[in-house]
């Protein structure tokens, strides 16, 4: 249970923060900038769903929600110590469900013949944005990954690749099911 009674607490004037764990790291370390991402491309689906109704804003509720599992699993890192909680992880079955989303949604769609611009109606915009700051925060969790001491679990990194395609499929359902996309054209304005 998250009990937030007081909103600024001044622990962070000196440019740290705390993790699940009570460790401090600095607000710029690579794990509070990944978990950070996260809660960005949570706040670009918060404005998505300005645009969105029936099933797929259903989806994305259900998304947010595990970002936020997602974020909470990043916050507290495995040391191998006892925690006098269970930590809260994101789990296969996460990763499944999103995936059986994308199937839902692409058996809707024409195969694509090119590269999709962003754009078209102001949900797939929204959704193209949500898209690339989630591909960052995929980027960001690979390479805390790699980081010596670090750990994250593959789930998290497959939810956010998972994640990054069902926001594209997304955006062309959103597009009258892709008639609206806005396709590239290569070479269009080199002459």
């Amino acid at each position: 249970m998250v009990v937030l009674n007081r909103i600024y607490t001044r622990t962070g004037d000196k440019g740290t923060t705390a993790l699940a764990s009570g460790e401090r790291r600095s607000k710029a370390d690579l794990r509070v900038e990944t978990y950070g991402t996260v809660d960005e491309t949570n706040a670009c689906l918060g404005l998505v769903r300005q645009h969105t109704s029936g099933d797929l804003d259903g989806m994305l509720a259900r998304i947010q929600n595990d970002l936020f599992d997602l974020g909470a699993d990043l916050a507290t890192p495995e040391t191998g110590e006892p925690l006098s909680y269970e930590p809260l992880r994101i789990v296969a079955a996460q990763v499944t469900r999103i995936e059986g989303d994308i199937d839902a949604l692409n058996a809707r769609l024409t195969p694509l013949r090119s590269f999709v611009l962003p754009g078209g109606s102001a949900a797939a915009a929204a959704l193209h944005l949500a898209r690339t700051v989630c591909r960052r925060a995929e980027r960001l969790a690979v390479a805390l990954a790699a980081s010596p001491g670090e750990t994250v679990s593959p789930e998290v990194i497959q939810y956010l690749n998972r994640l990054s395609d069902f926001l594209f499929v997304a955006a062309r359902v959103v597009n009258d099911d892709g008639a609206a996309d806005v396709l590239w054209v290569p070479g269009q304005n080199r002459t």
